[in-house]
């Protein structure tokens, strides 16, 4: 089991940027692929991007390619999500995700474990 905790998220201005991070604890981070979601008030739950057990492959959402980077540090325990040109489409609570998988899932289902999520506001 893996219990996760995401820091790093606030109020920026559109264009501005935001890194946020996942700190894990328990079993040993690296058996896990990594995802982050986000949700809007009144939406559903949406994947965001994830990585791979060692970080070598990662898939991101159409909506957020080329402006938001995952990456991750194994020896830290740590996921994070580098996000740039912020826009207010981008305001949500950000949730990060721990998966078995071999290779990073693009769906919730495929995610057991969860962090409690941080607020993240674009505004315009």
């Amino acid at each position: 089991q893996v219990q996760l905790v995401e820091t790093g998220g606030g109020l920026v201005q559109a264009g501005g940027s935001l890194r946020l991070s996942c700190a894990a604890s328990g079993r040993t981070f690296s058996s896990y692929a990594m995802g982050w979601f986000r949700q809007a008030p009144g939406l559903q739950r949406e994947f965001v991007a994830a990585i791979s057990r060692g970080g070598g492959s990662s898939r991101y959402a159409d909506s957020v390619k080329g402006r938001f980077t995952i990456s991750r540090d194994n020896a830290k325990y740590t996921v994070y999500l580098h996000m740039l040109s912020l826009e207010p489409e981008d305001t949500a609570v950000y949730y990060c995700a721990a998966s078995t998988r071999p290779l990073p899932p693009t769906t919730a289902q495929d995610y057991a474990y969860w962090g409690q999520g941080t607020q993240v506001t674009v505004s315009s």
